[in-house]
């Protein structure tokens, strides 16, 4: 059966920056992205139904007739979740139970569809509240998680790296670890069975690796230098690099092509971004195609301990959060110079590019340019796309028309 990962306007608003270039589902949380999760739990042919300007980079719907089924892309699976679509028929959708009895007009309101698009954008389908309130005691246990806002990316990375783990590893050997590695290891963590899994072609040397909290996982062909002191739950995918004496902390993700160093906590780098040098990182998201410089520090928590409020496009306005930890929100194809600082609860658009003294402000506009002393410019889309160019074409990869047609969209979204 044909899968579609779908996006509502809602979610995909409350997620940007980094959804202005992806579908939520190809947002990584743990180990792998959320489209992977789903394909591992529920086999079929997977598509993306994103927002309409996305389409034309990631694909829609083929038939809009046609028998499918629709998964919200924001939601991480889980067993009775997976379960209860399995049992879908025809013409029946999973929605919240409060939702249950009344009409359903967003798409924002629905966990998973079964039936053809039309049926679906028509409204014209038996509600299934999930969970029932009617058979389930417990409602609460079982309400699916799911990336609702950009904080619960870092929130919830650590139980996803270790349920990845259990998912990619089972029934697997990993390459043997190099008797130079210092491992402290629990008894505490059962039904991991391994707690370090090292894929093909990856380098561990000499590292110092703490399992008390969870497991460590090192991609295909990545790279953990020498003096690294990792603490899990972690996860380093694909050939990616850590640095000599970096110091890494639990709930950490360093998605595929990416290098870091100097001291992160708690943080997701999508892929294809650096950080190779010294300097902090907490309680952050990292785009894909990003860079911070040498020096750079990022903080994560007010002086007066107060509680966070983080800039929302959905809102136009800083929204108040129950968190009293949260760092850097980047988009993609953003940088950061050397030595520069980063307030609390900073997000950064797509195609920033901040340099020089001071803290810039808590939100940065996309294709903004500048430093807090100068000032903030913003950035000619030409100019903009020729610095793409020369990124990517550092890792022998080009950006297509499609690309750059969409990240005109983009721009012409922030000039309004």
């Amino acid at each position: 059966m044909k899968i579609y990962l779908f996006d509502s306007t809602e979610a995909h608003d409350n997620l940007l920056p980094l959804s202005f270039t992806r579908p939520i589902a190809d947002f990584r949380c743990g180990i792998l992205t959320i489209r992977e999760k789903w394909e591992k739990y529920i086999p079929g042919d997977y598509g993306y139904f994103p927002v309409e300007y996305l389409r034309d980079k990631f694909g829609s719907v083929d038939n809009p007739y046609e028998d499918a089924l629709f998964i919200a892309g924001n939601l991480l699976p889980r067993p009775e979740l997976i379960d209860a679509i399995k049992f879908l028929n025809p013409g029946e959708a999973l929605v919240r139970p409060k939702q249950a009895d009344s009409e359903v007009s967003f798409l924002s309101s629905i966990y998973a569809f079964r039936g053809s698009l039309s049926s679906l954008l028509s409204n014209k389908f038996k509600y299934i509240p999930f969970p029932n309130p009617a058979t389930q005691k417990d409602t609460a246990a079982i309400v699916p998680p799911s990336i609702t806002y950009l904080y619960d990316i870092f929130q919830k990375n650590g139980e996803e790296i270790i349920r990845d783990f259990q998912l990619i590893t089972k029934g697997r050997k990993s390459q043997p670890i190099p008797d130079c590695v210092r491992k402290i290891s629990s008894s505490n963590l059962k039904g991991l069975g391994r707690l370090i899994f090292i894929e093909k072609g990856a380098k561990v040397e000499c590292a110092s690796i703490n399992l008390t909290k969870g497991p460590v996982y090192i991609g295909k062909d990545a790279v953990l230098m020498e003096g690294a002191c990792i603490r899990g739950p972690f996860a380093l995918c694909e050939t990616s690099e850590v640095k000599m004496g970096t110091k890494i902390y639990e709930g950490t993700t360093i998605g595929p092509h990416c290098k870091v160093g100097g001291e992160i906590s708690n943080a997701v780098f999508f892929g294809y971004s650096n950080k190779a040098h010294d300097g902090f990182l907490g309680n952050a998201v990292i785009g894909e195609w990003c860079n911070i410089g040498a020096g750079t520090n990022a903080s994560n928590l007010k002086n007066d301990y107060s509680k966070i409020r983080l800039w929302n496009y959905a809102t136009h306005s800083f929204m108040k959060t129950d968190l009293q930890f949260c760092g850097l929100i980047m988009g993609d194809h953003s940088k950061i110079g050397v030595n520069c600082m980063i307030n609390t609860a900073t997000v950064i658009g797509v195609g920033v590019n901040i340099h020089g003294a001071g803290f810039p402000r808590n939100f940065v506009p996309c294709f903004s340019e500048g430093s807090p002393t100068s000032g903030f410019t913003t950035v000619p889309l030409n100019k903009f796309l020729d610095i793409m160019d020369r990124v990517m074409s550092r890792r022998d990869m080009k950006p297509t028309e499609v690309d750059m047609q969409m990240l005109k969209h983009i721009y012409e979204y922030q000039q309004k």
